[in-house]
């Protein structure tokens, strides 16, 4: 269950993740960090969706939003499917955080958030059954050349695996139970369907008092889905001898699909820590500004929400540099673009992330943004 006799080769590989986190969550200012968790909570459904061959464009989860769907059916359901993630993604987060989330209950509460939020039609299997929100299978299942536990020794399995991954003290630990448990509650395969969905719900979870929203692993995982499915299969396979671990499945297996997994955790943190530096984000800015023929004066006080966080309106026009009036054209123009938001017509403003702005702000983070849409 936890690759007991073999974790330590992974201690280094877990203290790096931990400590590189840990930094990330001091990155940029709160209120930006609040803005950069929703997007990576939008990228997660995106991405965590299309490992099941169901995602719909960025520009559709985003009028998903905004409760604008589209009037082509196919395209609509997925939307509905995409914005239920994003929304049971935040009701679990406010729920559960960090060791807590590593149980059968939680794992179940994270499938029922998602499912029942969608209408039967749109939680139809590719089998043509209904998934019924948080209900463990009652029946046998294969999945593929892999054949899961009965459905009547699913209780056992679950208690089992509540037993081990209940408590995971210290961060380093947590990684490394969250990165085993992935794995084996995807090999018990409690429910029927959206065992994938509710098992990346989970992780994200558990491991979110280290990730504090800011990455995930799912990036990284529907980036290399290939060997995604490759290392879970690797680790379904039965022990390569008497020295490959105690129980019925490979020792070895599970190490190296932990490895894989703590090293898609530390490609995202190491990646979104380089987004958030201080001096490059400057340079993006300026890149930006100059791209969209936009005022240089909006550099300073851009980087200044960004790293020191909301200004008033009279602070940022002072800040510019330029008249009162050509300051609030200026700020005008930044708000209509999305680079400038605020909660009231004259509220504080801070910085934006528009999608239409990434591939300059955080290139590379979601590139599927800049493709042609459905």
């Amino acid at each position: 269950m936890l690759a007991e006799r073999q974790l330590e080769k992974l201690q280094p590989l877990a203290a790096r993740i931990s400590a590189s986190s840990m930094r990330l969550t001091q990155a940029a200012h709160a209120s930006t960090r609040a803005t950069l968790r929703e997007l990576v909570r939008s990228m997660n459904s995106f991405y965590s969706n299309r490992i099941e061959g169901q995602s719909t464009h960025p520009r559709n989860i985003e009028r998903a939003l905004r409760n604008d769907f589209s009037h082509r059916p196919e395209i609509a359901r997925l939307q509905r499917i995409a914005r239920a993630h994003i929304e049971a993604e935040r009701e679990l987060e406010l729920v559960q955080t960090g060791a807590p989330a590593l149980n059968s209950a939680f794992l179940a509460k994270a499938h029922r958030a998602l499912y029942a939020r969608l209408d039967a039609a749109d939680r139809m299997s590719d089998d043509g059954v209904v998934v019924v929100p948080g209900e463990i299978r009652q029946q046998n299942v294969q999945v593929g050349r892999h054949v899961p536990p009965d459905a009547g020794f699913l209780p056992a399995f679950l208690a089992r695996f509540d037993h081990v991954y209940g408590t995971a003290p210290g961060s380093e630990r947590l990684l490394m139970a969250a990165a085993c448990a992935h794995h084996r509650i995807a090999w018990v395969h409690p429910f029927l369907d959206g065992n994938g969905r509710a098992t990346r719900l989970q992780s994200h979870c558990a491991l979110w008092e280290l990730s504090q929203g800011l990455w995930s692993p799912n990036r990284g995982l529907a980036r290399s889905v290939g060997a995604y499915y490759t290392a879970l299969a690797n680790a379904d396979s039965p022990r390569r001898g008497d020295r490959d671990g105690r129980g019925n499945l490979s020792e070895q297996g599970l190490l190296e699909w932990a490895s894989y997994f703590l090293d898609i955790c530390d490609d995202q943190v190491s990646f979104m820590a380089r987004m958030l530096a201080l001096d490059e984000m400057k340079q993006r800015i300026e890149a930006l500004i100059l791209i969209r023929s936009i005022r240089r004066e909006a550099v300073l006080p851009l980087h200044h929400v960004f790293a020191a966080g909301p200004l008033s309106r009279g602070e940022f026009s002072q800040m510019t540099g330029l008249g009162e009036r050509t300051a609030r054209t200026l700020m005008a123009r930044l708000q209509q673009g999305g680079l400038l938001v605020s909660d009231t017509p004259l509220g504080p403003v801070r910085l934006g992330l528009p999608l239409d702005c990434l591939h300059v702000l955080l290139p590379n983070l979601y590139p599927e943004v800049e493709s042609p849409i459905d």
